[in-house]
């Protein structure tokens, strides 16, 4: 009873559309993903971009260099999103708080090293890096191992501009069709995906 009153009152404020905020129907979805968005907090900062990149490019190594054991290894963004608050915490701390000047042919704005203590959205904006780095949980890219069949079984040599323009092709058409479909899996209230509650209960 006092689910379907929840699931009620749910349905009720996604419909009113308060705030312009799109409220979620489903309960577990509102009690765990924050509803507001605070617009103050810096995301392009260096601390992001930095250890964004890098954990992006050492879990592509990390599980392409593990996938081919017997039993391969999988190292997942969970590792990254919880090895990488403490890191922007000590980023934050070290980084130099100056404010730097970009010339005028780039803008002329500010921008700092150190906008300002470590906050959540570079600390989601590092996970998404580290998510596209173990191939959304795959561990590796599958295209991967179709060059490794036509080296190892069929004898045949591939250039490395072939084989990454493969790679890189498959990995985008998977980027592409998430983007066709986004409309209609991943924006509506009513869809949600629980494997995901768990890393946005780690970021709160």
């Amino acid at each position: 009873m006092g689910e379907a009153a929840a699931d009620e009152r749910g349905l009720a404020a996604a419909a009113a559309g308060e705030d312009e905020e799109e409220t979620s129907p489903i309960e577990e979805v509102r009690l765990t993903v924050p509803a507001g968005d605070d617009t103050a907090l810096p995301v392009w900062t260096f601390r992001m971009w930095s250890i964004g990149l890098l954990s992006c490019a050492l879990l592509s190594f990390l599980n392409q260099f593990f996938s081919y054991r017997t039993e391969p290894l999988i190292v997942t963004q969970i590792t990254v999103q919880v090895a990488s608050l403490p890191v922007g915490h000590f980023l934050a701390r070290v980084l130099p708080r100056r404010a730097f000047r970009a010339p005028a042919l780039l803008g002329g704005g500010e921008w700092s090293l150190n906008p300002g203590p470590f906050n959540m959205k570079e600390h989601v904006l590092i996970s998404i890096f580290a998510n596209a780095g173990c191939a959304f949980g795959n561990g590796n890219a599958y295209a991967v191992m179709i060059v490794d069949i036509i080296r190892a079984f069929y004898k045949r040599s591939i250039s490395f501009v072939a084989a990454w323009l493969l790679i890189i092709t498959t990995q985008v058409l998977g980027y592409g069709w998430a983007g066709l479909m986004r409309k209609f899996v991943v924006e509506p209230a009513h869809m949600w995906w629980p494997g995901t509650l768990v890393q946005v209960s780690l970021f709160r």
